[in-house]
C-alpha cells in the first residue's frame, strides 16, 4: 500500500505552569514525525536555556525589524516580554515533512488559529489555581512579582478555552501525556491529511 500524509501544526495552549514544555519533550521524545518550532523572545535566558535550542533569544530592536518584516506567524508580548514564531521555521520543517508543534500562549495562538485554520489546537488546564501557584513557585525559575503576574493573567487566558479544539487537565502527568498523544495520533488519520492507496 502507498501512503502519502499531509504535515500537520498542532498548539499546544495553557497558562504559565501548566506543564505545557514537560509534555511537548516527551511528545519529541516519543513521535520521531513531531519536531518543535523555536520561538523567538526579546527576555533574556533562563538558567540552562540555550539560545537557538529552546528560544532564539534577540534584542528588542531586531524584534520590532522582524515585525515589520512580517516575519511572524504570530507575535505577542506576554508577562512584559515579546515573543514570536517565525513562519520560515514552520515552512522549512514541515516541507520536510514533520508535523510542528508550537508552545503558545493563547495570545499567539489566537492568531495561529486565524491564519491556519486547519491546525490542531490543544488547551492544557491546571487542576486548580492553587496547584498552578505551587508549580509556579516550585520551578523557581521566576521572582515573586513575575509569579503573581503570571497567576493574574492565567485567570483571563483559562477563560479562551473555548476557541480550542481539545481540552486537557494536566491533574496527573501520564493520563494528561497519553490523553494529547492520542489526540495527536488521531488527528494524524484525517482524511484530509492521510492519503492511503489500495492497490
Amino acid at each position: 500500500m502507498k501512503e502519502e500524509r499531509k504535515s500537520m501544526l498542532i498548539v499546544i495552549s495553557g497558562p504559565s505552569g501548566v506543564g505545557k514544555g514537560t509534555i511537548y519533550n516527551r511528545l519529541l521524545d516519543n513521535d520521531p514525525s513531531l519536531t518543535f518550532s523555536v520561538s523567538v523572545t526579546t527576555r533574556g535566558p533562563r538558567n540552562g536555556e540555550t539560545d537557538g535550542v529552546d528560544y532564539f533569544f534577540i534584542s528588542e530592536e531586531k524584534y520590532q525589524e522582524l515585525v515589520a518584516q512580517d516575519a511572524f506567524l504570530e507575535h505577542a508580548t506576554v508577562h512584559g516580554h515579546s515573543y514570536g514564531t517565525l513562519k520560515s521555521q514552520i515552512q522549512e520543517k514541515m516541507e520536510k515533512g514533520y508535523n510542528v508543534v508550537l508552545d503558545i500562549d493563547p495570545q499567539g495562538a489566537k492568531q495561529v488559529m486565524a491564519q491556519w485554520p486547519e491546525c490542531v489546537s490543544i488547551f492544557l488546564l491546571p487542576p486548580s489555581y492553587q496547584k498552578l501557584r505551587e508549580r509556579l513557585y516550585g520551578r523557581n525559575t521566576d521572582d515573586p512579582k513575575e509569579i503573581e503576574h503570571r497567576l493574574n493573567n492565567a485567570r483571563g487566558e483559562i477563560e479562551q478555552v473555548g476557541m480550542y479544539q481539545y481540552t486537557v487537565v494536566n491533574d496527573d502527568l501520564e493520563l494528561a501525556f497519553e490523553q494529547v498523544s492520542a489526540i495527536i495520533t488521531a488527528e494524524k488519520q484525517r482524511t484530509n491529511r492521510y492519503f492511503p492507496v489500495v492497490e
